[in-house]
Formats: structure tokens, sequence, C-alpha cells
């Protein structure tokens, strides 16, 4: 299966202003910020007219027609388990017998399973091309957009949300940064785990003072982390008004570990993410960890989520059992 990004779309307490979607021009300027990237040969499905969030979710498109039944199921379970009504369908691609294969059946099998497709658009060279009937002959031939002048893109960088140029580009925001490793390195080789509650309430001390671990503290914490019953101290309180700035705080941590302990910082990155309802950056996070730890339990733990797209409104519920329990590597 194709590297794929399937999450919740955040509550409106996380975006502040509703955007209203008129247009095939604003469904192609939307896409992007709902992904936090431009997406490159993709098939997209948004969830319309959901009230308080809904989901978005990616999937790459396939080089080989006979893959593309793998590529609709990968988009529709998430959207049956969510209750989707209404989405919007976008493929990235130029004109390939792919793309329009992948268009037209992800807007048959939704239509069967009782989804109603409100669009399907083709995105191309910052033009968009209408697939389904009835469009003006010059949508089938493409029609401009400019992103960065519409309304939408204004809108979302007055509310600091930042859209990256592509999945690749967003993926380096998580990627180790050589002069910090570096730095970092000789802090490493003594480090011991913090006394029992030392982790949870240095991280919080930060988290809630936006602020950053330092060389010596970021040792401690990779010390710490490395089990389940310590890790739990690093992300099991965490509520839905902490994850913004925990994920900064956790980004930075894991630019500047190498990958003999990233594993930890970077699954509970992966768990910050999922709860600010970022899930391509939760990916890119679960990608860091795995590479280190393949069959690490708590990246496994937010894959999950993040394959099911589960809404991160869920965790209210959730906290109690898991903070119980804990990390299932416990």
């Amino acid at each position: 299966m194709e590297p794929h990004d399937l999450a919740p779309v955040p509550p409106s307490a996380s975006r502040p202003t509703t955007m209203r979607v008129r247009t095939p021009g604003d469904i192609a300027a939307f896409v992007p910020l709902a992904m936090g990237f431009v997406p490159q040969r993709s098939v997209v499905v948004v969830s319309v007219g959901a009230l308080g969030g809904g989901m978005h979710a990616r999937v790459d498109l396939p080089h080989d027609p006979d893959d593309v039944d793998d590529v609709v199921e990968a988009l529709l379970r998430p959207a049956r388990r969510n209750g989707v009504r209404d989405v919007v369908v976008v493929v990235y691609d130029d004109e390939t017998t792919v793309a329009d294969e992948a268009a037209w059946s992800v807007h048959e099998e939704f239509t069967a399973a009782g989804i109603g497709v409100r669009e399907v658009l083709r995105v191309h060279d910052d033009h968009w091309y209408a697939v389904l009937p009835g469009a003006p002959l010059a949508a089938y031939r493409g029609v401009p957009f400019t992103r960065a002048d519409h309304p939408f893109t204004a809108q979302a960088v007055f509310e600091g949300r930042v859209t990256h140029a592509s999945r690749e580009a967003l993926r380096e925001t998580v990627a180790p940064d050589a002069g910090a490793v570096a730095r970092s390195l000789p802090h490493l080789v003594d480090a011991a785990p913090l006394p029992p509650g030392g982790l949870t309430a240095l991280v919080r001390r930060h988290v809630r003072a936006g602020t950053t671990l330092s060389s010596t503290e970021l040792a401690s914490v990779a010390a710490s982390v490395r089990t389940g019953e310590r890790r739990d101290e690093a992300w099991a309180w965490l509520g839905r008004a902490d994850a913004r700035p925990a994920v900064e705080l956790w980004s930075d941590a894991v630019r500047r570990l190498p990958a003999t302990h990233v594993a930890g910082p970077a699954a509970v990155l992966a768990f910050a993410a999922w709860l600010a309802g970022d899930g391509a950056l939760a990916w890119c996070a679960v990608d860091r960890c795995r590479e280190s730890e393949p069959t690490h339990s708590l990246a496994g733990l937010v894959a999950q989520l993040l394959e099911s797209a589960t809404p991160p409104d869920t965790w209210a519920t959730l906290q109690p059992e898991v903070g119980a329990s804990g990390d299932p590597a416990a």
C-alpha cells in the first residue's frame, strides 16, 4: 500500500474561522490548508458539511491501475467509520489513465456506500479541471488559480497555520538537524532517567511556558522515555489545549536527537500531533520513530488512531482508560 495520511479535521475551536467553500477554486485552495501541505500524485477526500469537524484523507496515487481498488478502500473505510455523509474528491496529477480511473472509482464506491460526492476535481500545475459531467467546457480544459492569492490562504497565514510545499517538506520539519544532533551527543552518553514524576513535571512546565528543553534536559528525557511505563508521563496527561505547544516542544526534541535515542520522543510527538488534529505531521513522526524501532508500541497506537481517522475530541473519553493502563508497552 502506498503512503497515506488519514486524519480528523479539528473542531471549530482549533480552527477559529469557518471557511465556506462555494466554487471549485475554493476547493483547490482549501485542500492544502486541510492537509498542511500541497499534495502531489495523490487522491484526497475531504468531508463537507460536518458540524464541529469532519475528516480528510490522502492516499498516494498508484502507478498501476490494478492498485486503484486498494486506494478506494483506504479512503472509504475511515469515511464509513466516522459516519461521513458528503465529500469532495481531488486528484492531484496530470491527465493519466490512473488518475481518471481513481477519480471515477472513488466517486462510484462512495456513492454506492451512501456517501454523497459533491464534487470531483483534478488539480495540476495551478489549474483545476472538472471531472463530473455538466460543467462548462472551459472547466475540462483547465481553469487557472493562484493559491497564494486566495482569501483562504491569507486567512490561514493570519491564523498562523503553515502550509508546506509538499509532504516531503513537512517531513523535513522532524528530520534530524546534524549540527543540533552533534551538540546533543556528549550529553546523551551518561544521561540518567528522571525520577518518577519528574518527566511529567518537566514537560508540563515547558509546554505551558512555550519553551524548549536544554541539552541536559533533553538527554534525561530521552533516557526516561525508553520504556512504556515512564513514557506515559510524557503524553497520557496531555489535553487538547496543550497539544499544539507539545507539538512544538517534541518537534524540537526529535530534530536534536540521533536515531539511537529518537524513537520514544518521536512517538510522543506523533501522539501530540494527532491530538492537535495534524494527521500528516503525526504520520511523519510515526515514520521517524519506526525508522529506529519498527514495532514501537506508542507509534503503533497512534497509527491505529490515524488509520481509523479517530477524532481527537474522543481523547476526553479515552484518556481516563489510557491513563490507567498507559502505553501498551508498559
